[in-house]
């Protein structure tokens, strides 16, 4: 379906803000040139000889956005969750990794992730990739394919990791610009570079400076981890003593929000200056509970960033995640947040359903800018839900349906996907 104005008729669920969902039961879903236009309850005559798709019964919801992804990881999920974090990275990441030199393995690893990630609810992510240069294009090529709305990033590293993986300083530079180089004369629509150090620990200053000057020239924005686990913090305490706090190892280097749009995964133990440089530079973060438990790190304080009104989405961070399934790390981030409050901190009350799909749709959204609702004007990225295979002998309501899917959905209830308007699945 390309028409530039459509509509699709079906259960509307969304969200404008995070303890709210605004449901409109057989509305109408109305895109025009690729964006919103608006949702009706009853269409209005003007739009009368407009084209429209019968979902009715079924839940329209907005795409899923995942922060945090790694998509070279894909190939080991589910394997060595009797590690921590850095014990993980250096026995199951980096030797898997270090395979994307060669494209034909890179090729058939990334043809399994595009595909799997296409089918699922997922329209946006920020994806890592490797330092592999090739490799991160032949990922761009195949997500631009798909159809999929995403950033992709060629990893830089030039210390503290295997020298099978470790760049000199200067080269990881100089082929990050010729990657930027490369993607923007294959003319990607779909697909934009983000400029990826690993983390602060296998980063020289040398490095992160240069990297601040390619995003100044290139105008791009920055992921990376931060305060994700306990020995990795006291490390770069180590690394970084004239740092006040993890993120203000970034932020000298002008790598952590402001004038450089940055998204930081976990935040595990971010304390109470971590947080307010966050909300003064706007830096988002993309809350990975299924990987902070798998791994061992922790439970972030969710609720505390939600309270101090920073920006927050939802990360699948495969494979220290072992899905993309994005309703899993929904589920996820409830059943954490009580783990917390029963266990660490009573004052900080546990996440509810309207929260957590607020933080997968709008809140992590707008990293990408007007994603994430069906407020007029967003981008038209929109997923149809079929859960009749979730079968129940009671009357459910659309808001019961929708937190049923949050527990119990993955992609065989995905009967259609649209991004930007047009329809990819």
């Amino acid at each position: 379906m390309n028409e530039s104005i459509f509509i699709l008729q079906g259960n509307v669920i969304y969200t404008k803000e995070p303890g709210k969902f605004e449901i409109i039961e057989n509305g109408y879903l109305v895109c025009e040139d690729g964006k919103v236009k608006d949702v009706y309850r009853t269409l209005p005559f003007s739009l009368g000889a407009v084209p429209v798709k019968d979902y009715r019964g079924k839940l329209l919801i907005p795409g899923l956005v995942d922060l945090h992804i790694h998509a070279p990881q894909y190939t080991f999920r589910g394997l060595g969750m009797d590690m921590e974090l850095l014990e993980w990275l250096e026995v199951n990441t980096f030797p898997e990794e270090a395979k994307y030199k060669d494209l034909t393995y890179a090729g058939k690893a990334y043809e399994i992730f595009v595909e799997n990630l296409k089918k699922s609810a997922t329209t946006r992510a920020c994806i890592f990739a490797t330092v592999h240069r090739e490799a991160t294009l032949l990922l761009m090529d195949m997500l631009e394919e798909a159809g999929l709305d995403t950033m992709v990033g060629k990893v830089n590293m030039d210390r503290n990791c295997p020298d099978y993986l470790r760049e000199d300083s200067a080269d990881s530079a100089a082929e990050t610009i010729e990657w930027i180089k490369d993607a923007a004369h294959r003319k990607y629509e779909h697909t934009k570079p983000i400029l990826t150090p690993r983390f602060i620990p296998s980063c020289t200053d040398g490095l992160l400076e240069d990297l601040k000057k390619i995003q100044m020239r290139y105008d791009l924005p920055v992921q990376s981890h931060l305060s994700e686990n306990i020995s990795e913090i006291d490390w770069v305490k180590d690394l970084c003593p004239q740092a006040e706090f993890y993120g203000d190892a970034y932020d000298r280097f002008g790598l952590f929000g402001m004038d450089a749009p940055t998204v930081m995964a976990h935040c595990v133990y971010s304390d109470e200056k971590e947080i307010q440089r966050m909300k003064e530079n706007e830096v988002f973060i993309a809350h990975c509970p299924e990987s902070n438990m798998n791994v061992s790190s922790g439970i972030a304080p969710v609720r505390r960033f939600i309270e101090a009104g920073l920006h927050i989405g939802l990360g699948s961070d495969v494979a220290g995640g072992a899905t993309e399934n994005l309703f899993m790390a929904m589920a996820h981030a409830i059943q954490a947040s009580k783990l917390r409050w029963r266990i660490q901190d009573e004052r900080l009350q546990p996440l509810k359903a309207e929260e957590v799909f607020y933080m997968a749709t709008k809140g992590g959204g707008a990293f990408f800018g007007k994603v994430g609702s069906f407020e007029p004007g967003y981008a038209f990225d929109v997923v149809v839900l079929d859960d009749s295979r979730l079968k129940h002998p009671q009357y459910l309501d659309i808001q019961k349906r929708l937190e049923r899917m949050i527990y119990l959905g993955d992609d065989r209830e995905i009967a259609a996907k649209y991004v930007d308007g047009r329809k990819i699945l």
